[in-house]
Order: C-alpha cells, then structure tokens, then sequence
C-alpha cells in the first residue's frame, strides 16, 4: 500500500496549525467590575501603548516584561470613545465606543499583530498624558 504524497503534507499542516493556534478566553474567568474596561489581546504587546479616551491621553502603567490584557479602571457610568494605539503593535479593534451603563464592566477581545512602525533610529518621545482623574490604565500579564 502506497501513500499518496499530499497526504502526508496535510498531516504536517493540520499539526503544525494546531500546535500553533493559541487559544484566548472570549468571556472573563471572573466578572469585569463597574467602571472597568479589559482589553484581552491575543498576543504578547510589549508596548509602548497609547491609550485616549474622551479626546484625552489616559498614563498608560508599562510592563517591561509584555502584557496579555490592559486593564482600565475608574471610569464613570455612560457611553466612551477609545482608541487604542502602539508603535509596536496594531490593535483591532483600535478606536470604537465603550458603554458601561448597566452596572457591568466591560471585556473586550482585541486582536493583535507585531509590527515595527519606525524603521530607522528611534521614534520622537511623546508628551506626558494628562490623564483623567480617578482613571487608571495598566498593562497586565
């Protein structure tokens, strides 16, 4: 009995995707507090990120050693618009609105790819962020 060529290939290729395929949770092992907002990524983001919220820059806490979800806490009840950026990463969703009316938090599942944005020398240092107050952004493993 002889064994077709591509058959074997295929083998190769399902493991290879399975192996490969990392799985992330699309609902919170444990519920996302009032006034809290959970981006889970689907990859390791080594930062810097830039978070804005309301047309003002949010102090992003940084982790040196990468981070799987960035946790936003003390925001007030109602409707808020986010964008989410990186020199280093590209977010998906990047920019839309968060509403925590209801007396939940939000957990939001964002896609993630590595990219290098500046290719030569090192990116402009940008300004402090102002912040809002009582808001909080942390990078978190």
């Amino acid at each position: 009995m002889r064994l077709h060529p591509v058959l074997p290939a295929l083998v190769m290729l399902s493991a290879a995707t399975f192996l490969g395929c990392q799985k992330v949770p699309l609902t919170p092992s444990h519920p996302v507090p009032a006034g809290e907002v959970v981006f889970r990524f689907t990859r390791t983001v080594m930062g810097p990120v830039e978070l804005m919220v309301d047309d003002t820059r949010i102090p992003v806490q940084q982790s040196p050693k990468g981070a799987i979800s960035l946790q936003l806490k003390g925001l007030a009840p109602g409707k808020h618009r986010f964008f989410l950026t990186s020199q280093r990463e590209s977010f998906s969703p990047d920019m839309g609105e968060l509403d925590l009316s209801g007396g939940n938090g939000v957990y939001l599942v964002t896609l993630t790819q590595h990219l290098d944005a500046v290719l030569y020398g090192k990116p402009d240092p940008l300004p402090a962020a102002e912040g809002l107050k009582g808001v909080t952004a942390v990078l978190a493993r």
